[in-house]
């Protein structure tokens, strides 16, 4: 199904360019939202933007927030796609649906959950959406010839994206190629959970340097995923973040007096769990009697029974608040009203290359930030170093601890206004520098 948002926009003069994603609206989560937004932007720059996107996924998250209309130039493509998940769901339905969000439980998986993660890792190469390749190198082949395109872009994960793309560049010899890595392939953090053969684990890699050797330009969201392609392909690579859009409700909230909040936004799973954090805040719940009566521990998404046990081992149930998965909108009005906002990654190797997308909302929002993550860390390249923020490890309980104590003695103080800085994170202009990326693309 194909959806012009005018009647003229196969006759608009700008360049079209066609992007392959996976996650769209009314998809939740941060999968959606740097696609979504490139989208909206790009004919600002001359660049007419064809989306083709699943007609029937299942999609692990729903958000109907982002209502924000489309430009008339984008067209907009749904195929139907065959989910995995749909045909095992009626079975096992809670399982499947923690597989899918990300929910693996550590501590001694059953022998359902083991069995499911092994058949996710060796039989769905590179994902469960690769059963879409082929029908959409089908009907992308003849879409391509019939409306003129001339560059793509597929955006991972799920690397299937990538896989469809691949196809294309072998067929249309003047067609050039984006890949576009949200999140790394064959080192990214859940792998490990998946049981995989090394006959797998080969045909992962097999893929990757495929994908790898034959993009004409590579783009990452962070510095060590760069890096890291940089020791397996020669072909050209370029940084460009996540980022953030402007919120109209910025000026109408601000936290709560008397009142002392920990926010964390997102999904905690069972390993993106610092004990340390915990045991600290239940050190200050004891020590400090007034801290105590004014904390709060806030949770805007789905939150691990792991990390839940963990927090009631220190005592603190009784001052947390789980909100489960809130709109994007809603989540946002949250980070407005924090005293003190929580940014926490796994503490892996594979892990120190992510930099969330929502550390830009929470750098925007103005609110102070404490991030607990892996050694070498990407995100201290984006949060700047002040008495607003602190950046720790798994093991820096005394940093953490001492910091938190700060906050709650400054209070409720709020920056004046916005770091200039920060604009170079906006989403229109991220993407007036991926419009410059697209003009110039070479494709040798």
């Amino acid at each position: 199904m194909e959806e012009k948002r005018n009647n003229q926009a196969s006759l608009n003069t700008n360049e079209k360019v066609l992007v392959i994603a996976y996650y769209w609206p009314p998809a939740g989560g941060p999968g959606v939202q740097r696609w979504y937004h490139f989208v909206r932007h790009l004919p600002s720059f001359g660049i007419t933007p064809v989306v083709y996107v699943p007609e029937n996924a299942q999609y692990p998250i729903v958000d109907h927030s982002l209502t924000e209309a489309l430009p008339n130039e984008v067209i907009l493509i749904k195929r139907p796609i065959s989910e995995p998940y749909t045909w095992v769901s009626w079975l096992f339905k809670n399982k499947t649906q923690q597989l899918s969000q990300g929910l693996i439980q550590e501590n001694k998986p059953s022998f359902l959950e083991r069995f499911m993660r092994f058949v996710r890792g060796n039989f769905f190469i590179p994902d469960a959406r690769v059963s879409w390749v082929a029908p959409s190198v089908a009907f992308l082949s003849q879409y391509i010839k019939e409306h003129g395109i001339k560059t793509i872009i597929s955006t991972g994960p799920p690397h299937s994206m990538h896989l469809i793309a691949n196809e294309l560049v072998k067929t249309h010899v003047n067609l050039k190629w984006i890949a576009d890595f949200r999140d790394p392939w064959t080192t990214i953090g859940y792998h490990n959970d998946l049981y995989m053969t090394p006959w797998a684990q080969k045909k992962h890699l097999k893929l990757e340097s495929a994908v790898l050797q034959s993009a004409h330009m590579i783009l990452t969201t962070s510095y060590t995923t760069k890096a890291l392609f940089s020791k397996k392909t020669s072909t050209p690579i370029e940084v460009i973040t996540n980022g953030f859009e402007p919120f109209e409700y910025s000026g109408l909230m601000r936290p709560e007096e008397n009142k002392f909040s920990l926010v964390h936004i997102g999904s905690l799973l069972s390993k993106r769990n610092p004990k340390i954090l915990w045991e600290a805040i239940g050190e200050l719940v004891t020590e400090n009697k007034v801290f105590a009566g004014q904390f709060s521990l806030d949770f805007v998404g789905l939150v691990s029974d792991e990390v839940k046990e963990s927090i009631a081992a220190h005592g603190l149930t009784s001052y947390c608040n789980f909100y489960g998965y809130i709109s994007h909108d809603e989540a946002r009005k949250q980070q407005y009203t924090a005293h003190l906002l929580l940014l926490i990654e796994i503490d892996s190797e594979a892990h120190k290359g992510i930099i969330p997308g929502k550390v830009f909302e929470y750098l925007q929002s103005s609110r102070p930030i404490l991030a607990i993550g892996p050694q070498d860390w990407d995100v201290a390249q984006v949060l700047p170093e002040n008495n607003s923020n602190a950046l720790g490890t798994y093991q820096d309980k005394s940093l953490v601890k001492s910091f938190i104590a700060h906050r709650f003695n400054v209070g409720t103080e709020i920056a004046s206004k916005t770091d200039p800085a920060l604009r170079k994170y906006e989403r229109k202009n991220l993407t007036e520098e991926l419009s410059k990326i697209i003009k110039n693309l070479k494709r040798s």
